[in-house]
């Protein structure tokens, strides 16, 4: 399918009046991280909801001539894969074309209307143009190439940058599953953990959501100025229209019909997406801030590049910048996901306008997301474990071995054992590997027990 992507996109912008560069975007989603949102152009552009209307109204007729329509039974079949053609050979001069077109009806919908019926005056099918758009309302076309376009988009880009992101993290949390490391909670030395694991858990947090994904309908609403199918049934009432529009919906288009509905889907579905996405925007950037906690532990150094600058002032420092970039973007990305879901599904009676305008900001989350997701694999390519300081760590906090301890001797029936090591580690003495095995010696044990207790260490003390 023809698209508008990367550099022919711009050169189509600059031959236009909307002529811009990267340095005059209002927005840092097409200037400074162009690059990185350029995918979702095919997807979320103005040019490309225009190919997504021409999609839907091609095949739409194409339905009416397979139901068929009487006045259409004369369709010469072989014309069809032309009038596909519109929409996959559709570039900057058709999207052009239709918005010339909409300078002078006003009306986006329209516009793609009189488009079609002049290819269809230049395929010779004159005769059969008026059964374009035959029946519909603007919104017909609107709701399912909108959600056409966020179901293509969920495939084709998100699953895989999401994939993508899981499968590096899974590489380190092999990579990394006999390191031991202090774990902390409440910010305090806490057993210890091993760092794979500890990142094994947003693979598993982040897996679980994306199984999510399959249970969401991309659903979209296609039934008449009041999704009653008014306009068909007075014209041909011996025609089951609700079958054929649930049929043109899920069977051509691939999406879930909804059905009853107002003027508009209910977007109900559509606000369920943006929680889902939501959700995995949270588990990426509580990542990003372990990640950055752990680079200021210093338990990760980071890789340099050559002429990099980390501080226009301190000329030692590395900054976790792509984490911080990262959750700069997620938090834009759910302000945006979380007033889209709160929104949408709320319209005056069988429709107000408010929806339309929302509709067209849906690419807005999706860059800043991509630029996230981006961001974070570019910060977990530069880490490099530091496996000498997460041992010292270790090494100073054997108070974390009490737990074991403790626990070994209610196994054995000894009296207040939680009060015996509380009284040797709540104090603000450090206590070394000495410290913590001469109490040992001092209790009243056997020889095998103690030699037991004395097997554990903050390097082993890791659970399983």
């Amino acid at each position: 399918m023809g698209q508008l992507i990367g550099d022919d996109y711009l050169c189509f912008l600059n031959r236009k009046t909307m002529s811009h560069t990267s340095l005059q975007a209002i927005t840092p989603i097409d200037g400074r991280y162009a690059s990185k949102t350029k995918s979702l152009i095919p997807y979320f552009s103005e040019a490309a909801l225009i190919q997504y209307r021409v999609r839907v109204e091609i095949e739409y007729f194409l339905a009416l001539v397979a139901l068929p329509l009487p006045q259409l039974t004369g369709f010469d079949l072989t014309k069809a894969e032309s009038l596909r053609e519109i929409y996959k050979d559709f570039g900057p001069e058709q999207a052009s074309a239709i918005k010339e077109i909409e300078a002078v009806t006003n009306h986006d919908v329209k516009a793609v209307e009189y488009f079609i019926k002049e290819r269809f005056d230049a395929l010779g099918l004159s005769a059969y143009k008026e059964f374009i758009h035959f029946g519909l309302t603007s919104q017909d076309i609107n709701n399912t190439a909108i959600p056409l376009s966020m179901m293509e988009a969920i495939n084709d880009i998100y699953i895989p940058q999401l994939q993508a992101l899981t499968d590096q993290l899974k590489t380190y949390a092999h990579e990394w599953s006999e390191v031991p490391m202090l774990a902390r909670t409440h910010g305090q030395p806490a057993s210890p953990t091993r760092l794979g694991k500890e990142i094994h858990v947003f693979v598993t947090r982040l897996e679980e959501q994306m199984a999510g994904f399959s249970h969401i309908k991309h659903a979209a609403k296609f039934g008449g100025a009041t999704g009653n199918f008014n306009a068909h049934h007075v014209a041909y009432p011996e025609i089951d229209w609700k079958k054929f529009g649930q049929n043109f919906v899920e069977h051509i288009l691939g999406l879930h019909h909804s059905f009853p509905t107002t003027q508009i889907e209910h977007y109900d579905h559509m606000a369920a997406l943006f929680h889902q996405m939501e959700r995995v925007n949270t588990i990426i950037l509580d990542l990003n801030r372990d990640l950055w906690t752990y680079i200021s532990m210093d338990y990760f150094k980071q890789k340099i590049k050559a002429g990099e600058v980390g501080s226009s002032a301190m000329p030692h420092k590395v900054n976790p910048i792509d984490f911080e970039n990262s959750e700069g973007n997620l938090g834009i990305a759910n302000a945006l996901l979380g007033h889209l879901a709160a929104k949408l599904p709320v319209s005056r009676l069988q429709r107000d306008l408010t929806d339309s305008t929302v509709l067209r900001t849906i690419g807005m989350p999706f860059g800043h997301i991509l630029i996230a997701f981006q961001s974070t694999q570019k910060g977990l390519g530069k880490l490099l474990l530091n496996a000498e300081k997460i041992n010292a760590d270790l090494e100073n906090n054997w108070a974390v071995v009490a737990e074991a301890i403790q626990t070994i001797l209610r196994r054995e029936g000894f009296a207040n054992p939680y009060e015996a090591l509380k009284g040797l580690t709540r104090t603000n003495q450090r206590i070394d590997q000495q410290a913590m095995h001469n109490f040992i010696d001092g209790l009243a044990i056997s020889e095998a027990l103690k030699q037991e207790l004395k097997a554990i260490s903050p390097q082993n003390y890791t659970g399983i």
